[in-house]
C-alpha cells in the first residue's frame, strides 16, 4: 500500500474517532452536579404553628427530670422565655413602685417584702427608674415537684443601670452588675399555667 495511500486513510479514522468523541463529550454522561440538587427532596413546609425543635442539653435534662417525672409537657425553652420576661417586668415594676403589675407574678410573702422597700423609697421622696444595659442571663438550675406545687429555681446574671431622683433629691445614676437565684412555683395541675416568684436570693455570679 502506497506511503500516500497509508497517510489519507490514518486521517480519515483519526477524524471519525474524534468525530464520535465530540458526540460524547459534547454530551452530561452520568450523574452531574446539578442532578444532586435536583434529586434532592423539598423539605416539607411545617404544619401552621408548628415551632421548631431546640435540643435540650444534657445538664438541663438532669435539671427538670423531677418535675418531668409529674408535668410531662413541661417545655424548659418555653418556660425560660417566660421567667425572663417576669423577671425584667418585676425589676422595673419594683424601680417604678407600680402595684398592679406585681401582684399577679409575685408569691404574698415576696410582695409583702417588696412592698416594704417600695414604701420606704417613697417616704424618702426618692424615684427609681431602672434600664437593662444588656439582656440578662438566665440559667435553668432545677425544676422538680414540692408536695403538689412545681417549683424552679433560675440563675439570673443582670447589668443595671438605675436612674434615681425625686422632688428634692438630685438626680443619680448608678450601674451595678446582679447575680441571684429566683424560685418561681405553681401548683400541680392547676388551670392557671402561670408561674409565680416565690423567692429571691444572692448567687455567686
Amino acid at each position: 500500500m502506497p506511503v500516500q495511500f497509508q497517510i489519507v486513510l490514518f486521517a480519515v479514522i483519526a477524524a471519525f474517532v474524534l468525530f464520535q468523541l465530540y458526540n460524547v463529550l459534547g454530551k452530561k454522561v452520568g450523574r452531574q452536579p446539578e442532578d444532586d440538587v435536583r434529586a434532592q427532596p423539598v423539605p416539607a413546609a411545617p404544619p401552621p404553628g408548628a415551632q421548631p425543635a431546640t435540643p435540650v442539653d444534657s445538664h438541663t435534662l438532669a435539671a427538670i427530670q423531677g418535675l418531668k417525672a409529674r408535668d410531662p409537657a413541661f417545655d424548659p425553652h418555653r418556660f425560660l422565655e417566660g421567667a425572663r420576661t417576669a423577671h425584667d417586668t418585676i425589676v422595673q415594676a419594683y424601680a417604678a413602685g407600680d402595684r398592679e403589675a406585681l401582684k399577679p407574678l409575685l408569691a404574698p410573702p415576696v410582695m409583702e417584702s417588696f412592698e416594704a422597700g417600695m414604701k420606704s423609697r417613697e417616704t424618702r421622696g426618692e424615684a427609681e427608674r431602672v434600664e437593662f444595659v444588656h439582656p440578662p442571663r438566665a440559667d435553668l438550675e432545677l425544676a422538680t415537684v414540692d408536695g403538689e406545687r412545681a417549683v424552679a429555681r433560675v440563675r439570673f446574671l443582670a447589668e443595671l443601670r438605675s436612674v434615681f431622683g425625686g422632688e428634692g433629691h438630685e438626680e443619680r445614676i448608678e450601674e451595678r452588675r446582679t447575680a441571684e437565684i429566683w424560685t418561681f412555683q405553681r401548683p400541680l395541675g392547676a388551670n392557671d399555667p402561670n408561674w409565680v416568684l416565690a423567692r429571691v436570693e444572692p448567687a455567686t455570679a
